[in-house]
């Protein structure tokens, strides 16, 4: 069902200048027409591409020899103005960019299809050929271009550096690591807002007058950035896992993806494993084999992190991965007291994964994958003790795409007794992810950036998708999106979890987007519901969480399920739940 790869769509384990630039007006850019980045670029529109064999690093061989046969493939870097709000002060930056010439020569060409994995710093380079891949169909109509935004990948990177300051303080260090980054030159101009002009300036150097998009998680975010700012340029948009772009930030959504990944866990994936008792042996009843994981420690426990991180948030990412993540759970519960170091309580736990029947040569892989995380997780983290803490006045070099532009698209809450709320809300609505959370780096973060409001009389028709249980971006927040959006249609998937879903092979959910990107027509609902495909060695598909009612799914994000889960949390912390608990030596409260 979801071939190829989901790398950079969002970080699994993780949660997702000075003053930062703004290119375009915070309110409607309905009084002035698209800005023209072929004459901002100036000479370098006329530049000389020189296309070349593609290289795709991190990407696995067997893959990449599929993409070799993705015909047109190739790759270039080009040059764009560091700073499009000051174009002509000589600055550049690389963008490197993929394409393919899939598409049928004459009338039946739509154009190009420019696609962004997600992150944000999600390397977009390989979506090019693994979109031909994925969509033959409209391969066929489409020439599919990726491309790694500023910052990211084989474009001009973004690295901070920070003075480690001789302080213990969370806030001390954060505030410090924040002021660092702001400090290079570059840093300010790692926005959504400048990769959206660098979008519409790959549009103008491939001599197309429109471009298409489709983006996933975060590429949802970016692709309603271009829209906003370029409506006139937008043939088709396809915004699958959308981010709430009803926000002009970013907060929300990570304020959403703790609570909608616990949702999850006690929505889906632990039924998943009561139905299948004969192979996981954990018994029949979600809740009982919740209360049995939070007994054994669950995620306040190093091995249950570990293996959480690494092999059951993943899966959360694609349900495929279901029995992986299934045994890995069951493997933590019964590892209750694995012995020796870190690495060798990992190949413990591991192995005994690997004993759970159903496991298909696809999931096997996963683990193995999983493991070698775990493991060099477990190496990082010893590189580390081993240095004791970092020597005050030692200067770390950290990789801050990410950060910058999630908090530089607009102004996160900078009040630090806010955050402890926060944090303090989750261990008691979401305990299962709760103990992976820490005050972001955008509560440091000063910007005046914000994303341009789109304009209802100019705003292109485009299509939203969204599944019911993503544990990334919330169904709340593609809600939302679908309907602050002016002209925006949505694809509810009931029953579903995976993050990223086009191609879903299914037809009600495939059919309106093919056809959309076919014709430009939409559906004539603004909601669509669609049904989930079944859970892998399952025949049926199951009804969880909400229910699908006029093509929304109406769903509480602390559903029945989850409050009493959260519950069982509270009662074995407070040790009042079982004589069990009372002997267990948690913490006494949360």
């Amino acid at each position: 069902m979801r071939k190829y790869f989901r790398g950079g769509m969002a970080a699994v384990a993780g949660v997702l200048v000075a003053t930062s630039v703004v290119l375009t007006p915070t309110a409607s850019a309905a009084a002035q027409a698209d800005p023209d980045t072929q004459a901002l670029a100036g000479a370098l529109a006329k530049q000389k591409i020189t296309w070349e064999e593609c290289a795709f690093p991190g990407v696995a061989e067997e893959t990449v020899k599929q993409f070799k046969t993705v015909k047109g493939l190739a790759c270039a870097t080009v040059q764009v103005p560091r700073d499009w709000h000051d174009p002509a002060d000589g600055n550049t930056i690389g963008i490197r960019v993929s394409k393919t010439q899939t598409a049928f020569k004459g009338t039946s060409r739509q154009g190009i299809a420019l696609v962004n994995p997600g992150g944000p710093g999600g390397s977009g380079l390989p979506w090019g050929p693994a979109m031909a891949l994925r969509a033959p169909v409209l391969a066929s109509q489409y020439d599919f271009i990726g491309f790694d935004p500023r910052g990211v990948g084989l474009s001009t990177p973004l690295t901070c550096s920070y003075t480690v300051p001789d302080s213990t303080d969370a806030n001390v260090l954060n505030k410090a690591k924040v002021d660092g980054c702001l400090e290079n030159p570059l840093t300010r101009f790692i926005t959504t807002e400048q990769t959206a002009y660098d979008m519409d300036f790959i549009r103008v150097l491939l001599g197309e007058k429109k471009t298409s998009y489709i983006g996933y998680s975060y590429g949802t975010w970016l692709g309603t950035w271009y829209a906003s700012t370029f409506p006139s340029k937008v043939h088709r948009m396809l915004l699958d896992s959308a981010v709430d772009a009803s926000q002009s930030t970013l907060e929300n959504t990570w304020d959403l993806q703790p609570r909608t990944r616990d949702r999850q866990f006690q929505e889906a994936l632990l039924p998943f494993m009561a139905r299948h008792d004969d192979k996981y042996g954990q018994g029949t009843d979600p809740m009982e084999i919740r209360r049995k994981w939070e007994k054994g420690g669950g995620t306040r426990e190093f091995v249950g992190q570990l293996f959480v991180a690494w092999f059951v948030l993943p899966a959360m990412y694609d349900t495929s991965q279901y029995h992986a993540a299934a045994s890995a759970v069951a493997s933590v519960i019964d590892a209750t007291n694995p012995v020796g170091t870190d690495s060798e309580k990992v190949e413990q736990v591991v192995a005994k994964m690997l004993t759970y029947p159903g496991l298909t040569d696809d999931n096997k892989a996963f683990i193995a994958k999983g493991k070698q995380n775990a493991l060099n997780a477990i190496a990082k983290k010893e590189r580390v003790a081993a240095k004791s803490t970092t020597a005050a006045a030692e200067v770390e070099t950290w990789d801050a795409t990410f950060e910058a532009i999630r908090c530089q698209d607009g102004q996160w809450n900078q009040n630090l007794h806010y955050w402890n709320y926060w944090l303090a809300d989750l261990t008691v609505n979401a305990p299962f992810i709760a103990p992976f959370m820490e005050t972001p780096l955008c509560a440091y973060w000063p910007t005046t950036n914000s994303m341009p409001k789109p304009d209802k009389k100019t705003f292109p028709r485009l299509l939203v998708a969204q599944s019911e249980l993503d544990a990334a971006t919330a169904y709340e927040g593609g809600l939302a999106t679908a309907k602050a959006l002016p002209n925006a249609k949505m694809i509810s998937v009931d029953n579903e979890g995976s993050h990223g879903l086009f191609p879903y092979n299914t037809d009600c959910v495939d059919d309106p987007i093919t056809f959309y990107f076919q014709t430009g027509a939409t559906p004539r609902k603004q909601f669509t519901g669609c049904q989930a495909v079944p859970l892998p060695g399952e025949d049926t598909t199951f009804d969880v969480g909400g229910k699908l009612t006029n093509g929304k799914v109406k769903i509480k994000m602390i559903t029945p399920a989850v409050k009493q889960a959260n519950k069982i949390v509270k009662d074995l912390l407070s040790g009042s739940a079982t004589a069990q608990a009372d002997e267990s030596g948690m913490p006494a409260n949360l």
